[in-house]
């Protein structure tokens, strides 16, 4: 547990770390050839657009647009293969490598088998499986592919690589931290509780009620109607690329949206209590205050303990009511917002 020393890193210190770890992690991965960028998350998760846009943010500072870029049910081996004949193929990073979320496994695994001796790089993630059966079959399909590069997030992953997969591992940071600070909203409640309610939540949880100092909310529900006028939006600008970077724009402006939407939600508590991952990192570029709880299979405090653990405004708590506890000391150590 933070003691909240004068010693203890600043948000801004943090993520200048992060990236740079980011940096020195996956440079190398780049060779000046077209690159392909896959599975992107066109669903209403707010911390995988985070992910995408940190990823393509790393990209860009580095010159690259991605020559192709798909989310699962829209990719095209062939549109790939014509539109980056050869280069890297990057698999997006985030918490779905093993058995939790079956259909981007699956895609891990077509890809391997469909692009044999051609470099994939799967971008950071969190390791989960849930039977030997599907760790052999992963490893097989590794094995036969002979150019795969695995990025994970926290040790226990990184180990559990090494034991099973034949390719190599690098431990590195979520791409989210790529994106750099964000700025907040002022604030309108004491206490933000962001919950799980999906396979991940944590055990036993129960949602806060609502008051005039605390409100309780997920981030799976899409904004509609921002989401409509950001499709508009990117339908004009489209017109002014070439196809696939046109794409990745158009990827890009709903991930914003959605990132947006995210932001706004985090910035409505003066301290942020939250079982996602994402509510962790977005609270701390957000430099908001938060307590972390960690999640169905310890991915919370697994990343806590390898990236930010000295964090000055972050707590950890096993469960809500120390949550409340913890809350309540940060709120004794943050300044007063003006409510609006």
């Amino acid at each position: 547990m933070l003691d909240g020393s004068p010693h203890a890193e600043t948000s801004r210190a943090a993520i200048a770390r992060l990236r740079s770890r980011l940096d020195e992690a996956l440079a190398p991965c780049l060779d000046g050839s077209p690159i392909a960028l896959v599975d992107y998350p066109d669903h209403s998760n707010v911390g995988d657009s985070a992910i995408w846009l940190g990823e393509t943010a790393f990209f860009g500072s580095h010159g690259l647009i991605p020559s192709y870029a798909s989310t699962i049910g829209s990719h095209d081996d062939d549109a790939l293969a014509a539109a980056a004949p050869e280069g890297t193929i990057f698999l997006h990073g985030g918490g779905n490598f093993g058995t939790l979320w079956p259909s981007h496994q699956d895609f891990r695994l077509h890809l391997l088998e469909r692009f044999r001796g051609r470099p994939i790089v799967q971008l950071p993630q969190s390791i989960f499986f849930g039977d030997e059966t599907s760790i052999a079959e992963c490893a097989r399909a590794i094995e036969r592919h002979g150019r795969f590069t695995l990025f994970v997030r926290d040790r226990p992953s990184l180990e559990f690589a090494q034991r099973h997969f034949p390719c190599e591992t690098v431990l590195a940071p979520d791409m989210a931290f790529a994106i750099g600070p964000l700025a907040r909203h002022r604030p309108w409640t004491d206490r933000l509780y962001l919950l799980r309610t999906d396979v991940e939540k944590v055990q036993g949880s129960a949602a806060r009620p609502d008051s005039d100092v605390s409100a309780t909310v997920d981030w799976l529900e899409d904004d509609v109607r921002a989401l409509r006028l950001t499709a508009i939006g990117s339908r004009l600008r489209t017109l002014l690329h070439r196809p696939d970077a046109g794409r990745v724009r158009i990827y890009d402006r709903r991930a914003r949206s959605r990132l947006q939407r995210g932001i706004r939600t985090l910035s409505r508590g003066r301290v942020v209590v939250t079982d996602r991952l994402h509510g962790h990192i977005l609270s701390t570029l957000l430099d908001i205050p938060h307590v972390a709880l960690d999640n169905s299979y310890r991915k919370i405090g697994n990343f806590v303990d390898a990236w930010t653990q000295s964090l000055a405004i972050l707590r950890l708590a096993d469960g809500l009511d120390e949550a409340d506890r913890q809350a309540a000391t940060l709120l004794g150590a943050s300044p007063a917002e003006p409510r609006t």
